[in-house]
């Protein structure tokens, strides 16, 4: 049983990395895109901010609308779509197309990541799950961080369509891996729509919606400039920058494995602890960003503090409506994407404004923004537990 849960875990982690690898992994190869398609980089950054949107708005809806059907035949639907959109990327000629191509998977990003948080999530004991949760979110840092300078490698020594390949070749792997090794999972027992619907009438799940929001702008608001920061306020060469961000991304891989833990042994306080961490950390950031050995530690504290978060941001959506599991990750996702486009924009305007080095102001206000919602969160949340026991 435990040999078949790990494999099962380990299919949806790679599954995860090839969702989330199709969407981040653009990042890399935009200036080819942009070459190739005859448009300019803004344009061609609409492949990955219209991936966003997609998943943005389809966060909440899709999982719920899929949330009868058995598992199994969902998960192998959307990597089919994800198939077929990366195949459709690779030998495309037109722009519009390569669009398209783009939007249709991105509509079926959430029910994919929602579904493999809850069945690893239902693998395992209540206790446990965090920590199978955890394992998850290592397919989604290495989507997210890994996926881009793989995918800009792969441009670099060959050409575009073999790094689109590359997107491709992931996501077929697990579709096979799928149909082969991933028992059916039948829905024990059907949830109503109007039942999952009802969590968005408790207060505890709305403050745990805009905790997310404030916590993913706070790391994402900064993170989205990370590469320009280090090479105008740090001054490094893109070099050492790519090494930087690597560094980001491995250290993000341990901060998902130390949140598993940690939220299984002490949820409340590492909640809470997070947002005060990491306002510290940005306050060092401010005076000591131009020091590039000092800029090495922040970025790998800064990358494990990104991956608890990434953690606390799905545990404290799910725990607030554990009778929708589907339903409260799709809510979870979306509320991850509204927050990193709020960060990146207001982070935007306090680089237009102050410069680049002043990027770090919108992750202190939004930490200090979200303990104002942790504390009732919390409050709340405990209260609801003392009724329910």
């Amino acid at each position: 049983m435990a040999k078949r849960n790990n494999l099962l875990i380990f299919i949806l982690t790679i599954g995860v990395f090839g969702i989330l690898n199709t969407e981040m992994g653009f990042i890399g190869i935009l200036p080819g895109i942009a070459d190739y398609f005859n448009v300019s980089v803004a344009t061609a950054g609409w492949l990955v901010s219209i991936f966003a949107i997609g998943v943005a708005i389809s966060g909440p809806t899709m999982p719920l609308l899929f949330s009868g059907i058995n598992r199994k035949n969902v998960m192998v639907l959307v990597l089919i779509i994800f198939v077929i959109g990366n195949i459709v990327s690779i030998f495309t000629s037109n722009f519009t197309v390569l669009l398209i191509a783009r939007i249709i998977p991105a509509l079926f990003h959430p029910v994919y990541v929602s579904l493999a948080f809850s069945a690893a999530a239902d693998s395992v004991s209540e206790e446990e799950a965090p920590k199978a949760v955890s394992k998850i979110f290592i397919g989604v840092s290495a989507g997210m961080v890994v996926g881009v300078p793989i995918a800009s490698f792969i441009a670099s020594v060959s050409n575009l369509q073999i790094a689109l390949a590359f997107f491709a070749v992931v996501n077929i792997i697990v579709l096979i891996a799928t149909l082969l090794f991933v028992p059916s999972m039948p829905v024990k027992e059907k949830i109503s729509y109007g039942t999952q619907l009802n969590v968005l009438k408790k207060s505890v799940t709305w403050l745990s919606i805009i905790i997310v929001i404030l916590l993913n702008s706070a790391v994402f608001g900064v993170y989205s400039y990370l590469a320009d920061y280090l090479q105008t306020v740090t001054n490094i060469s893109p070099n050492i920058t790519s090494l930087m961000l690597f560094i980001y991304g491995v250290a993000n891989i341990i901060g998902n494995i130390l949140a598993g833990k940690l939220l299984t042994s002490h949820p409340i306080k590492t909640i809470i602890s997070l947002p005060f961490l990491l306002g510290v950390l940005y306050i060092i950031l401010f005076f000591m960003g131009k020091l590039t050995l000092p800029m090495v530690i922040i970025i790998l504290l800064w990358g494990i503090l990104a991956g608890i978060a990434a953690n606390i941001n799905q545990y404290v959506v799910t725990s607030a409506a554990p009778e929708a599991p589907d339903f409260s990750n799709g809510l979870f996702l979306s509320s991850t994407n509204i927050g990193t486009t709020i960060g990146t924009a207001i982070g935007g305007l306090f680089i237009s404004a102050m410069g680049m080095q002043y990027v770090v102001l919108v992750g202190i206000f939004s930490v200090i923004l979200s303990l104002v919602f942790i504390f009732p969160r919390n409050h709340k949340y405990k209260s609801k537990q003392k009724i329910s026991t």
